[in-house]
């Protein structure tokens, strides 16, 4: 019997019948599985996620209590609640803020059935978060004002005169925040702020977030937009001719973070079953093509095929540079350098 219809039933019967439907209904049904429920902490938009996980409820009769909010607003509010938090699993939009959460030791270790769905570069290395899809940094570019073949093989080759004033970025998005982090690790903060004090000089122009970039390259506003892969597919949804491309820096480049949402389960987890249920759900082969489709991620599990996305997670990851994702969960001092550099 589901939570909902049982509530439903209560409440429309006089207060005796009541009483002797609810003794009835805690014989038949044990009190764990009348009160089953999960409590999820989301870094992933309502509008992107709420029909996964309402089918997930429909399909196992749990009661989600869904809490959303950015990534990095929710990992700090775990650590601040610390071992009184309600939340069963936090399932984030990037691998900072899960990093975050797992070094203040407040997940669990993942059982090894679950781990074993998904190569090793897909789950930390400690196995307290799994990975349920991928998305790569790209440089997005007009596809009628710019040729191709003059692209830059380096993130650090936009600091160039033939591209200034042509570049737009996103100084106060979570994602371009994380690429700069993963730069930081790759290259050192020196050498990062000075690219970004470069860059800056270059006039490279800002934008609010990713979907205003693409709209300012289609626009003639800029040439060239460092972004996330998805972008352009969500805006080809509505306009198949929308004039704009997208490409990665040479293989190893910093420029090519290949980035996941994620998710992982905390120790003081009430319902864990129903936890480990929507961990191994998210990882269907039925709702890995959803994601695919509805956000154009990149799917996780091997052998999911799909024409949303043009290539594998596996193909980008060979472009992408080599470091530990946990490690994104550095966020200050990037922040540090972004207010340095005249950013923020």
């Amino acid at each position: 019997m589901q939570p909902r219809f049982f509530h439903a039933l209560l409440t429309s019967l006089p207060l005796k019948a009541t009483a002797v439907t609810l003794a009835i209904f805690m014989l038949i049904f044990p009190p764990d599985l009348a009160a089953q429920s999960l409590t999820i902490y989301s870094g992933r938009s309502k509008a992107l996620v709420e029909p996964l996980i309402r089918k997930f409820e429909k399909e196992h009769g749990i009661r989600m209590n869904v809490r959303y909010g950015s990534s990095t607003q929710l990992a700090v509010a775990l650590l601040e609640e610390g071992r009184r938090t309600p939340a069963d699993v936090f399932w984030a939009q990037d691998a900072g803020a899960l990093g975050a959460v797992h070094r203040s030791e407040m997940f669990d270790k993942l059982p090894d059935d679950l781990l074993s769905l998904l190569p090793g570069r897909l789950h930390n290395s400690e196995g307290t978060w799994i990975a349920t899809s991928g998305r790569a940094r790209v440089m997005a570019y007009s596809s009628t004002r710019v040729d191709s073949t003059r692209l830059p093989d380096s993130i650090f080759g936009l600091t160039s005169p033939e591209w200034r004033g042509r570049v737009g970025w996103a100084p106060s998005n979570g994602s371009f925040q994380s690429l700069l982090t993963s730069m930081r690790l790759l290259e050192g903060d020196d050498v990062i702020l000075q690219w970004l004090r470069e860059m800056r000089e270059n006039n490279t122009q800002s934008y609010i977030n990713n979907s205003a970039l693409l709209q300012a390259v289609a626009a003639g506003e800029i040439d060239i937009a460092l972004t996330n892969h998805y972008y352009l597919f969500r805006f080809r949804e509505t306009d198949p001719r929308f004039p704009v491309e997208q490409t990665w820096f040479a293989p190893g480049d910093p420029g090519n973070l290949v980035n996941v949402a994620g998710i992982g389960m905390l120790k003081n987890a009430s319902n864990r079953e129903s936890a480990f249920a929507f961990m191994k759900f998210l990882l269907e082969e039925e709702n890995q093509l959803w994601i695919t489709r509805e956000v154009y991620e990149y799917p996780v599990r091997e052998g999911v095929v799909t024409q949303s996305v043009h290539a594998s997670l596996r193909d980008i990851q060979e472009l992408s540079p080599d470091l530990d994702l946990d490690d994104l969960s550095d966020l200050n001092r990037t922040l540090d350098l972004l207010r340095r550099a005249g950013l923020l």
